[in-house]
C-alpha cells in the first residue's frame, strides 16, 4: 500500500536536522504507534573484515513516550570511538533561530496567498490558521522557508525527542562531529531557483490536503526500518524532481561519502547518525559505501 506524504514534513523529519526546531503542534500516544522498535542499523566492514564503523538512520522529532532503544543499539553506542551527525549544533535552538530567519528573510515579497496556484489558495488559508503563525509574518518570508514553516503546522512529534539529540547526548565525553552545519543545509534551499521554491511551496500545500488521513506513517515506517517505504518516500512527490531530489538528497550523499572515506579509514571508529532517509536506496550513503568497496550489513 502506498503511504501519503509530505515531503517537506519528510524533509525535516528524516534528512534535515536544521528544519527541525519548535515543538509539535500536536502529538500521538505512543502506544498507538503499535510498532516493535527496529531502526536502521549497519556495520560497515572493510574488505578484510574489520569493522570500520556504523550507519544509523535516525528522525529528527518523535512523540513523547516512543521507545526506540534497541540492544544492537546500545551496543553500538557504547562501543563507537566518535560520533558523526548532520550538524552538531542542532540543540542549540536561538543560533538555529537566527540562522533560518537571515537567510528567509526578504522585504517586500507579494503575500503569500498570491505566490500559490488559486486553486491552493483556501487549503493554504487552512494550513497558515493551523500553524498559529501570523499571516502577516509570510509577506516578508522566501517561498522556500514558508513552505517549512507550514509543513510543521500539525505534523508528529517534537524535536526534543530526535534521536539525533538523543545520540549526541551518549557522547558527551568522546568527539562529536557534523558533516554539515546550520547555515549549510538552510542555504540549500536558499539556493534553489525562484521556480523550485514555489515547487516546494505549493507541493507542501497539496501533500498536506492528500496525508491528514495517515500522519503516523512516517514514524512507523522509521520505527520498523522498513527499507522499502522509507525509500519510496525519497523518490516520490516533490522529491520525483529531479533537480530538488539531487539538491536535497543525492548531492548531499555524495559530499557525505568523500568525508567518510578518509574517516572510515583512520582510527578510531565512528557512528554515523544521520536521517533514515540518506542511507537507503541505490543513491543511499549504504549503497554509495558498498560501490567504494565496503561491506555493509544491517544489525538486527
Amino acid at each position: 500500500m502506498r503511504h501519503p506524504f509530505r515531503t517537506l514534513a519528510l524533509a525535516c523529519a528524516l534528512f534535515l536536522a536544521a528544519c527541525s526546531g519548535g515543538d509539535a503542534s500536536s502529538e500521538p500516544n505512543a502506544n498507538q504507534i503499535g510498532t516493535t522498535a527496529n531502526p536502521l542499523i549497519y556495520e560497515i566492514s572493510s574488505a578484510d573484515g574489520g569493522v570500520e564503523g556504523w550507519l544509523l538512520g535516525t528522525i529528527h522529532a518523535l512523540p513523547d513516550g516512543v521507545e526506540w532503544r534497541t540492544p544492537a543499539l546500545e551496543e553500538v553506542v557504547l562501543t563507537a570511538d566518535l560520533l558523526l551527525v548532520e550538524i552538531a549544533d542542532v540543540t542549540d535552538r536561538n543560533s538555529n533561530a537566527e540562522t533560518f530567519q537571515r537567510l528567509a528573510t526578504t522585504q517586500g515579497l507579494d503575500p503569500l496567498w498570491m505566490r500559490v496556484d488559486p486553486e491552493l489558495r483556501r487549503p493554504l488559508d487552512t494550513l497558515v490558521n493551523l500553524s498559529e503563525i501570523p499571516p502577516e509574518r509570510f509577506r516578508s518570508i522566501e517561498d522556500w522557508a514558508a513552505a517549512i514553516m507550514l509543513s510543521r503546522a500539525d505534523a508528529l512529534g517534537s524535536p526534543q525527542n530526535g534521536v539525533d539529540r538523543a545520540v549526541i547526548g551518549e557522547f558527551q565525553d568522546r568527539e562529536v562531529r557534523g558533516l554539515e552545519t546550520t547555515a549549510s543545509q538552510l542555504a540549500i534551499f536558499d539556493d534553489l531557483s525562484s521556480d523550485d521554491q514555489r515547487d516546494l511551496l505549493e507541493g507542501t500545500v497539496r501533500e498536506w490536503t492528500a496525508s491528514r488521513d495517515n500522519p503516523g506513517w512516517l514514524i512507523q515506517a522509521w520505527a520498523t526500518g522498513d527499507e522499502t517505504v522509507l525509500e519510496e518516500a525519497t523518490s516520490t512527490g516533490i522529491l520525483a524532481d529531479a533537480g530538488l531530489r539531487e539538491a536535497l538528497l543525492v548531492g548531499r550523499n555524495r559530499n557525505w561519502v568523500a568525508q567518510l572515506e578518509t574517516d572510515l579509514a583512520l582510527q578510531p571508529r565512528p557512528l554515523i547518525a544521520v536521517g533514515a532517509a540518506h542511507l537507503v536506496g541505490p543513491d543511499g550513503l549504504a549503497a554509495m559505501l558498498e560501490a567504494r568497496g565496503y561491506t555493509v550489513r544491517r544489525m538486527e
